[in-house]
């Protein structure tokens, strides 16, 4: 069991050749295990591998190509670093299945069960965390679905409702995700950030995925390649309105804002 009663941080690696930031870095599996170690030197507690890009416009992939992605990238960080705690950034439950069984910990499903409805099945019976992510549509239409007419009322009767079935189902462990950048203007995702603490009612854990996303860097008029100092700022926003885990592609800055985070609570 591992506690996020402290925060902790989540390293990326996407193995994907279109991702926003990092597409094609690490898709053979001695360049992807490099990145993993490098993470889980510098603090990682959680590796989040993903093979479907889920950047706005995003083409999709079939399942088999996700597969082929995936799986080979697991079990090789598996065998690697046994004590590595894998997370799977997939919402099919078939690539959730086959990654899984060689040696993934979490799913982590950027639809909550809206894009496959055998995954909350899947996450029943392979009887892992399950972090569950706000999003509207599909990766590659959700900037179509931008209209709320109460952001943060909507964001959370979506969660409950689902975390109310999982929890009736016997899922014990869910995290959740608001969706940074997902079906969100840039003022919606602001109005998230600063009022995270709002979904506090659901007693559950808050994952923030904000790392260099165009809501840090097209305020700054800057780029992905320049949003790492924006993306430090926003995360000790993230944690003090109550994040507990941040996924981010910069560990090491991201543990530093974690250590200045903790002595702060500790000392006020």
């Amino acid at each position: 069991m591992i506690s996020l009663d402290a925060p902790k941080v989540m390293g990326i690696v996407n193995m994907t050749p279109d991702s926003f930031y990092d597409g094609g870095a690490y898709n053979d599996i001695d360049a992807a295990l490099i990145q993993v170690e490098k993470h889980l030197s510098e603090g990682a507690t959680f590796i989040d591998i993903g093979g479907y890009s889920s950047r706005p416009g995003a083409s999709s992939i079939s399942v088999e190509e996700e597969i082929n992605r995936v799986v080979p990238v697991v079990r090789a960080i598996h065998k690697k670093f046994p004590k590595a705690v894998i997370s799977i950034d997939t919402f099919r439950s078939e690539v959730a299945r086959a990654a899984i069984s060689e040696g993934g910990s979490i799913i982590n499903d950027i639809s909550a069960g809206e894009l496959d409805p055998k995954m909350f099945g899947a996450i029943i019976e392979l009887n892992v965390p399950y972090i569950m992510m706000h999003m509207k549509k599909t990766p590659k239409d959700m900037q179509k679905g931008i209209h709320y007419d109460h952001l943060l009322l909507e964001i959370g009767n979506y969660f409950s409702k689902k975390v109310n079935h999982l929890h009736a189902s016997g899922v014990k462990d869910i995290i959740l995700d608001v969706g940074f950048g997902f079906a969100k203007t840039i003022e919606h995702n602001y109005q998230l950030l600063g009022n995270l603490q709002h979904f506090d009612f659901l007693k559950l854990p808050m994952l923030a995925g904000i790392s260099r996303k165009s809501m840090l860097y097209k305020p700054l008029n800057t780029s992905t390649e320049q949003a790492l100092n924006a993306t430090t700022a926003a995360n000790m926003i993230a944690l003090q309105n109550g994040a507990n885990l941040l996924r981010v592609h910069d560990v090491k800055e991201a543990m530093e804002c974690v250590t200045i985070y903790n002595l702060t609570k500790q000392n006020s």
